[in-house]
Order: structure tokens, then C-alpha cells, then sequence
């Protein structure tokens, strides 16, 4: 209506200016879509048509079409080839290049057991691969689905402004009207000055620069978003994060690795650590206890070789720990109840160093070693806990400078655990020993509390308290199927650093929409009373 105006009384140019602002508000917002899927679609266009099925234990190998595989059929992939199910490793072992799905350029290392996803691309070794998931459920599939209906998705800001649309353009057709009539009545002009200003006030009251301020701006932060590993399901996710003020995080596999880890070594004075160590890793090689692999793996990273004597009377006690003897010297490690039990006194040194251990949230291993040849038994604590991820205290202190209000941990663990960790890593509150369904009462608690509160959880124990909070932020969505299906957001790379990085652009994108919608109204304010002069 405002370009047809601007041709009646003469303006050619504006009304061709404007009719242009319309057409270039929705090649913006298409261009802005085509940024966002042009990835995921040139995934698409290189995910390989034919697979090498392997049947008869590896006795004959077909090209077959992918559509054509079922789960638990097994696949070769050679070097340089792109893998084309989701699956895991049953024989060799190579490094994969990930970056297509997760951002991540290094290559990683994939042995037997490791995951393997559609679409990346295989390094060094030809591997067999057994498919897990239907062709149909694959990561790299639902990530395609997850952007589709991302797309069709509005945010507030979007909703605000459609939904205002029609009555400004009702209302700017009757302020032109009275426009019209009050130059006509009131100052008396010309049919042609009247109608000409009436004209100019609809030309400069167009909303096309309110409408195009918000698409484009969230549609490319959501394709910048995505280069850098972070998924988000639609806009209204991304505005929603940018006014995020409390972060409820889980503990374990979120802000620690998920698996225990040798965390600290203490021996007294005079006693051959590495001979210590050597015994003691040489005894937890044959324990199937979750803690004796990360002291087998952490003696043979400091290169101390285990001894290839046979163990004799080897017992282990449920809940205490290990014994035997090796080379002649009888070998305790675990609790001090194992040597209770056996009547073996344990050093004074010890419990004070174990209880220390303890209070800063790790397990406490004692390693007591008697050798006949020796006047003092040797012994020694080995401290042992979930690491935190390298990144976890540069993420939290990286939050707090966003301007993030508060800092929560929300764990199943014990709460010695849980508060070494919060203050390690200056947390604001720390809640532990908590069910799933705890964690979800807790999320309402915060939201009662004020402020818009996101949890970030590793999307499997953690799915409840995801998909109630306000804003669910899944960690490691290449390997997780529940992430992607509850989370709001998904770090597509397994590691904390991305959390910033999200809640930089979602905020950074809020601001231009404010700034974009602020100014295109203070110019249709300033154009508007400009045309009665």
C-alpha cells in the first residue's frame, strides 16, 4: 500500500526503495535459513550410498545400499572412507575425523568398543564396524531433524512482531487517513498536499525494517552457533539461553570425565615408592574392582613395569580390597578393614593421610607391603576420584564473567564429593545425594527464586531435569541419543568450553535484535513527525 502511495504522487524511487526493503527482508531471512543448512546438507550429500556388508564371520564381503542394513550387521570401512552407520568398533583400531558432526578438528582415536558415527570420516586403519542403530536413527539423521524443525520454529520476538503486524498496518492506514482529512479540514491545503502528505507518513511509517531485525540476526547466530559444535532447537531456544541468569550443572560426566582417575600418591619417607607402586598395581591387575584399573594405568604411565611373578593366594574381599603375595611379599590394598580383618597393623602415617584424602572428596586406597627382608612394612595412600574435565574451572570462571548470577551443581553423589568439587570451582551452591527426580524439584526451586535457570546435564540420568528446565543444555550430543531428543541445546563436542561459547552468541544475538528493533522504530518515530514539517 505505502509504494502504491509513493507512485501516486510521484516518488517512483521511494516507492521502488521500499518495495525493495520488502523483498530484501525476506532474501535475508532465506539467505540466513541457507547459512544454517547448507552443512547439514552437504552432510547429507556426502553420506555413502553403499556399505561393505561382511557376512559368514568375515568370509565374504558385498557392496550393499546402506537402506539395505540391518542393526547388528557388521561393515568394512577402509582408510579414507567415510563410515556409513552408526555403530561401534569389533576389530582394528584408527582415528576418525569427527569435525563434520561435532566441530572438533582433531582426529580421535577409535579402538575396540569406541563409537563411530555416520558420516565422519575413517584415518589410518580399516576396521570392522557393527551397526547399532537403524539407518533412519542415526546421529547424523536426527541432527537433520532436529534443524528442520528448528526452521520452522518462531521466537518471542518473532511471535511480538507478527503479532502486532496487522493492527500497525490498520492503524498507520487510519493515521493516513486522518492525516488527509485534518490537512484538508484544519490547515486548509490542497487535495494534492493532503494527500501527499498522508502519502509520506505511510511510506515512512513501513514496518519492513522492524520485520526484518529479528529473523536474520537469530538465524545466523544459530549458523554460527552450529559451526562452533553448538546445536540449538530453534530460536526461541536461543533467545531463551541468552536470558539465562542461573546454570544448574550435573556432575559426573558433565563438569568430571566420568571415570575415576589417580589423583594424588603419598608415601613416607625412605619408602621406595616406584617398588610400592610396582607391587600394588601388579596385585590390582587382577582385581575387577572400577578403582584398580586407573592405579594399573597410572603405575604404567610414570613407567614402572608390573611383575610377571605368578600371584599366590590371591583373595579378594568384597567392599575392602585386595591380597596376595607377590615375589615373596605379602600385598594389601583397599580399606583400612581389609587389614583389620587380617590382623596387620597398619602404620600411624596412614589413616591421618587417608582422612585427609577423604576430606577432599577422593577415595582413599591404603597400600601396606610386608617384606620379611625388611624391619618396616611399606606403605603408602593412593588417592583416587572422578577428575574434573581440564576445562571445568576456566568455564565457570568464563560464566561468571557472561554475568551469569549463579552457579549450581546438582549430583547423585555423596556431598563430601560434591562440595570438594564446588569449592574447587567456586561454585555458588551445591546439592547432592539428589534422584532424578530431585534434581527436577530443585530446577523449580531456583525458577521460584527468580531468574531464567538451564541445566546442563550428559542427557541420560540427567533426561527429567533436561527436559523440564527452562532451558536443557546436553553435553556430548555425537554419542548421546536422549540429547538429542530432550535437550533445548546440544554441545556437539564433549567438552565444557562450548557452554560459554553458547551463551556469548545467545546473548550477543539478543542484543542486536534490541538494538535493530529499537532503532527501525526511533526511525519511524523521527520519519513519521518529520512529515508533518
Amino acid at each position: 500500500v505505502a509504494a502504491i502511495g509513493a507512485a501516486l504522487i510521484g516518488d517512483w524511487l521511494e516507492g521502488v526503495v521500499l518495495l525493495f526493503l520488502f523483498s530484501l527482508s525476506g532474501t535475508l531471512e532465506a539467505f540466513a535459513m541457507y547459512r544454517t543448512t547448507r552443512s547439514i546438507e552437504s552432510l547429507i550429500q556426502l553420506r555413502p550410498r553403499e556399505a561393505l556388508l561382511v557376512r559368514d564371520g568375515g568370509g565374504v564381503e558385498e557392496r550393499v545400499a546402506v537402506e539395505s542394513l540391518r542393526i547388528g550387521d557388521v561393515v568394512r570401512v577402509r582408510p579414507g572412507e567415510r563410515f556409513a552407520v552408526d555403530g561401534e568398533i569389533t576389530d582394528g583400531e584408527t582415528w576418525a575425523d569427527e569435525s563434520t558432526l561435532t566441530g572438533e578438528s582433531e582426529p580421535i582415536r577409535k579402538g575396540l568398543g569406541a563409537k563411530v558415527f555416520s558420516g565422519t570420516i575413517n584415518g589410518q586403519g580399516s576396521v570392522l564396524v557393527r551397526m547399532t542403530k537403524a539407518v533412519a536413527d542415526t546421529t547424523l539423521e536426527r541432527i537433520v531433524h532436529m534443524v528442520q524443525e528448528a526452521q520452522a520454529q518462531k521466537t518471542p520476538t518473532q511471535r511480538f512482531v507478527e503479532s502486532w503486524q496487522q493492527p500497525y498496518v490498520l492503524g498507520v492506514l487510519v493515521a493516513a487517513v486522518l492525516v488527509f482529512l485534518g490537512a484538508r479540514l484544519i490547515h486548509t491545503t490542497s487535495f494534492y498536499n493532503a494527500f501527499y502528505h498522508s502519502m509520506v507518513m505511510l511510506v515512512a511509517a513501513s514496518p519492513c525494517a522492524v520485520v526484518v531485525s529479528a529473523p536474520s540476526v537469530l538465524l545466523s547466530a544459530i549458523a554460527r552457533a552450529g559451526r562452533h559444535g553448538v546445536l540449538f532447537k530453534g530460536g526461541v531456544h536461543l533467545e531463551s539461553l541468552g536470558k539465562v541468569d542461573v546454570i544448574a550443572m550435573d556432575k559426573t560426566g558433565t563438569i568430571t570425565l566420568g571415570k575415576p582417575g589417580v589423583t594424588e600418591i603419598w608415601t613416607p619417607e625412605g619408602v621406595d615408592q616406584a617398588r610400592l607402586l610396582q607391587l600394588a598395581a601388579t596385585l590390582e591387575q587382577r582385581s575387577e574392582h572400577p578403582l584398580a584399573a586407573p592405579v594399573v594405568a597410572e603405575v604404567l604411565r610414570r613407567g614402572i613395569s608390573l611383575s610377571e611373578s605368578p600371584l599366590i593366594e590371591f583373595h579378594s574381599h568384597t567392599g575392602h580390597g585386595v591380597h596376595a603375595r607377590v615375589d615373596g611379599v605379602w600385598v594389601g590394598i583397599g580399606r583400612e578393614g581389609l587389614f583389620d580383618t587380617h590382623d596387620i597393623s597398619i602404620p600411624p602415617t596412614l589413616p591421618p593421610e587417608a582422612a585427609r584424602i577423604r576430606e577432599q572428596g577422593q577415595t582413599a586406597l591404603l597400600i601396606v607391603a610386608i617384606d620379611d627382608s625388611l624391619a618396616e612394612p611399606m606403605c603408602g595412600v593412593i588417592g583416587v576420584a572422578d577428575q574434573l574435565r581440564p576445562d571445568a574451572a576456566a568455564t565457570f570462571a568464563a560464566l561468571k564473567h557472561l554475568g551469569i548470577r549463579k552457579l549450581v551443581i546438582l549430583t547423585g553423589d555423596h556431598e563430601r564429593v560434591a562440595k570438594a568439587i564446588g569449592t574447587t570451582l567456586h561454585a555458588d551452591e551445591v546439592r547432592a545425594g539428589l534422584l532424578p527426580d530431585q534434581k527436577v524439584v530443585d530446577l523449580a526451586r531456583l525458577a521460584d527464586e527468580g531468574g531464567m535457570v538451564a541445566m546442563v546435564g550428559d542427557g541420560v540420568n540427567d533426561a527429567p531435569a533436561l527436559a523440564t528446565a527452562q532451558v536443557g543444555i546436553a553435553m556430548g550430543g555425537a554419542g548421546t541419543d536422549v540429547a538429542l531428543e530432550v535437550a533445548d541445546v546440544v554441545l556437539m563436542r564433549d567438552d565444557l568450553n562450548s557452554l560459554p561459547m553458547a551463551v556469548w552468541i545467545s546473548r550477543l544475538a539478543r542484543k542486536r535484535v534490541r538494538q535493530n528493533m529499537i532503532f527501525a522504530f526511533g526511525m519511524i518515530a523521527v520519519l513519521v513527525i518529520l512529515t508533518f514539517f
